[in-house]
């Protein structure tokens, strides 16, 4: 497991099974049973705090990773890795979570 991974959890209901990203910084996966992540949506609003995925990313169909939607997952509810955000990608999602948290700094990160 390693940060910006995305994998399919089995979620408490509503979310039930899903994908998410993996948010923890990578050296968290080796002693830590919680990881935050981000949930993954097929729900597609055309906001800031959305970063689109699709087949590129290992997607089956267009999807956003939901950064309003960040919660804290167990290592147990990790069932399979599905792919990778690509590195250049990477300040994209650190966009959409200063979006969701209203973090001016990382809203104007590499502009």
């Amino acid at each position: 497991m390693r940060q910006y991974q995305i994998w399919w959890a089995d979620l408490p209901k509503p979310a039930g099974r899903r994908p998410v990203l993996l948010l923890s910084r990578d050296d968290a996966y080796g002693v830590l049973n919680k990881f935050v992540a981000a949930e993954i949506t097929a729900t597609i609003r055309n906001i800031p705090i959305e970063v689109p995925l699709g087949p590129t990313e290992g997607m089956p169909k267009p999807c956003v990773v939901n950064c309003d939607n960040l919660r804290t997952i167990s290592k147990a509810d990790l069932a399979t890795q599905i792919s990778k955000i690509p590195d250049h990608r990477v300040i994209e999602v650190k966009r959409a979570i200063g979006y969701a948290l209203g973090w001016e700094e990382l809203i104007e990160a590499d502009r």
